[in-house]
């Protein structure tokens, strides 16, 4: 019996919809009685006192507001009547119930907003799905900042499905624009309240980063969107934590897919705006694939262009920075820029990982030839 009733039970979304629905019908009904005593009272006064409609109306307006400027008035005992009755017992009491609920109905879709209740029916926007289980205002801010500097979303509205908020996304995110729907990820209401479809982009994080069972929840999110969307889905970024699902969420519509990295967002922008580029960046974090390798190589007065191409042709690897006397790394300087370094920070296959002897030639010795085409 208790679960049966607990099946009954309305959700809090039916209720809060309910409760919606209710205070804009009560708005609606009020200010049709409101309409109609004022119409009666037009017609009253342009038949009892002789007044045109447009003095009828002024005198039933400010009647009504209880101005009373006092230029016109009821003279007649059937017009004062009508005025009492329309006006003084009727309508000034619905004008100030309607003031009322107004103000209420207000109140309650500010704190609706502010809750996650509202739905906000946004286009182009940058949905985010899901939030992290530790410090999602951290992570959300960082985000922000990483996609306010780009030029290609610095200017997109940004909305987060999440239930992670159970009282309203805190003032530092509402406060930079950012707003959210509080619902599950795996609720097709939920998600159609965010209006996948019209969205600019899409990022689904992983629901707990730590385990493989979220990976189902990020598979069935994907699968909803490309059923909302009629297969047309906007540019969707998708984090797995593991690599077998990998493939599996393109094959749903996963635009690009990444290993959950929380204290690093600005890898989820750049396979926003520089699709393929998070994959150089994943490498750069695991040891097998591509991964960078420091070599102790002294240089002095060298070019870049140089040093980078005698790398490249030997099949030594690509050259990423180097590093000074006083262990600055420097990134991917211009071209023709001349430095000294302590060390080279090489970009090597797996396969292939030259020893630091191999690296010192390479640079030091006569430049390599170009490998011939096997055309």
């Amino acid at each position: 019996m208790l679960i049966l009733k607990a099946l009954r039970r309305p959700s809090r979304r039916a209720m809060t919809r309910h409760i919606q629905v209710d205070m804009g019908a009560r708005l609606r009904r009020v200010l049709g009685w409101l309409l109609l005593l004022s119409g009666l009272h037009v017609v009253a006064m342009t038949g009892f006192e002789s007044l045109g409609v447009g003095d009828a109306v002024w005198l039933t307006l400010t009647t009504l507001t209880t101005v009373g400027y006092g230029d016109f008035s009821a003279t007649t005992a059937m017009g004062r009547l009508a005025t009492t009755g329309f006006l003084y017992l009727a309508g000034i009491t619905l004008m100030a119930q309607l003031a009322s609920d107004y103000i209420d109905y207000r109140l309650k879709r500010k704190d609706d907003m502010i809750q996650g209740r509202w739905r906000w029916q946004m286009q182009d926007h940058l949905l985010i799905i899901n939030s992290p289980n530790r410090n999602p205002d951290v992570y959300f801010r960082r985000l922000l900042d990483q996609l306010k500097a780009t030029r290609e979303f610095a200017d997109t509205p940004v909305q987060i499905l999440t239930d992670g908020f159970p009282d309203g996304l805190p003032a530092g995110l509402r406060e930079q624009g950012v707003v959210h729907h509080h619902g599950d990820a795996t609720d097709p209401e939920a998600l159609a309240a965010v209006t996948p479809a019209q969205a600019r982009a899409i990022i689904v994080l992983a629901a707990d980063e730590d385990s493989r069972t979220s990976d189902s929840v990020t598979l069935d999110v994907l699968m909803q969107i490309d059923r909302q969307c009629d297969g047309r889905q906007p540019l969707t970024v998708a984090e797995c934590v593991t690599t077998d699902n990998r493939e599996r969420a393109e094959r749903l519509g996963a635009s690009s897919t990444l290993r959950p990295i929380r204290a690093y967002p600005e890898m989820l922008v750049r396979a926003l705006v520089a699709r393929g580029s998070e994959k150089v960046l994943e490498n750069l974090f695991t040891h097998h694939d591509d991964h960078p390798v420091r070599y102790e190589v002294t240089l002095e007065n060298v070019v870049w262009a140089d040093v980078a191409c005698r790398l490249l042709v030997a099949g030594m690897g690509t050259l990423m920075a180097y590093i000074t006397e006083d262990e600055e790394v420097v990134c991917h300087p211009a071209h023709d820029h001349r430095f000294s370094a302590r060390a080279l920070i090489v970009m090597v296959r797996e396969e292939a990982i030259p020893d630091p002897a191999q690296v010192d030639d390479c640079i030091r010795g006569p430049m390599p030839d170009l490998p011939v085409s096997a055309s």
